[in-house]
């Protein structure tokens, strides 16, 4: 169930046949009307509750069996939530890359056949943890002062590494699923956080010293469901096409490419059921509709260019 209309259809459709096939046996075995109507007095009635009923169950066996229905995932979905509001005011760059990443995986997600709807929601929250320290974080500095060019690599990866940490503590704060807090861990799994360990390196070098790889290393879990690792990718990519200069559609599937092959030679993805033919579709053809290229199309306003045609700036209308 998505919406409250799909219940309240259902249990139309069933009070109205249960009035019908009872008076049909009213009918029938020449029940008298009193006692019919008490019957169907006792469904209309029933009918009413049902909702009700339905609603406080269905909350009960979300808390005591772990699950989470489609109904808390629209309800995760409204950018009013505590967490998502505060993502906008405090930390608006995240939030802008997360609606986004969101985007992105939701339309790989229907490309593979995922839960597109856990994907979009997974990537709302997978960021909540830069709440703790906005400034640190490229996308939230506009321009500005690079906290991190005042501090050492292994400070920078520390201080990067714990918005992992930040996110998992308000997500039992917020009480968010686990199905939804899952994806905070798994979205960078235990990859390195490659530009501060290449300057470690190369700080290292000059100061005859050594590095420790693993410090520059996320603590993980690694994606183990296709939506995780879904948003594994799409968080990459979002991130490293909004790196690029001038983007045009020959980078940008060049960079999906890399970043995916990347993940696979890293084995950020050995405990997801994603297969070759599953990356294959969330890359996408961006002459399509599903995957991540039409996405990035859309966003970029990128054209494509066919063979033997001529493409020529749009006029500017002023806008």
């Amino acid at each position: 169930l998505r919406t409250r209309a799909q219940l309240f259809s259902a249990i139309l459709y069933i009070v109205g046949a249960s009035v019908v096939a009872l008076v049909a046996l009213g009918i029938l075995k020449r029940i008298d009307w009193t006692t019919t109507g008490n019957d169907v007095l006792f469904i209309l009635i029933s009918g009413i509750l049902a909702p009700f009923i339905t609603y406080g169950i269905s909350a009960l066996f979300e808390i005591l069996f772990d699950v989470t229905s489609d109904l808390t995932l629209l309800e995760l979905t409204d950018f009013n939530h505590p967490l998502l509001k505060r993502l906008s005011q405090e930390a608006n760059g995240t939030f802008n890359h997360s609606v986004v990443v969101g985007n992105l995986a939701e339309s790989c997600a229907t490309a593979v056949g995922a839960n597109a709807l856990l994907c979009r929601v997974g990537a709302y929250y997978h960021d909540i943890g830069k709440l703790a320290r906005p400034e640190y974080y490229i996308e939230n500095q506009f321009g500005g002062v690079n906290r991190h060019d005042a501090i050492s690599p292994s400070l920078s990866a520390r201080i990067i590494a714990s918005h992992v940490k930040d996110g998992l503590k308000l997500s039992k704060e917020y009480s968010l699923p686990s199905a939804v807090s899952d994806f905070i861990p798994m979205h960078h799994g235990t990859s390195r956080m490659e530009y501060f360990y290449q300057k470690a390196l190369k700080e290292a070098e000059e100061n005859s010293s050594t590095v420790n790889e693993t410090a520059f290393r996320y603590s993980g879990p690694r994606p183990n469901t296709k939506e995780t690792g879904i948003l594994m990718i799409c968080e990459a990519v979002e991130a490293a096409v909004r790196s690029l200069k001038k983007p045009d559609l020959n980078k940008i599937e060049a960079m999906v490419d890399k970043i995916t092959e990347d993940k696979l030679k890293g084995g950020q993805l050995d405990e997801c059921p994603l297969t070759m033919k599953d990356l294959a579709k969330i890359k996408g053809d961006v002459r399509g509709v599903d995957g991540m290229l039409p996405v990035i199309r859309g966003i970029y306003h990128l054209r494509i260019e066919y063979p033997g045609q001529k493409v020529s700036p749009p006029k500017s209308d002023g806008q």
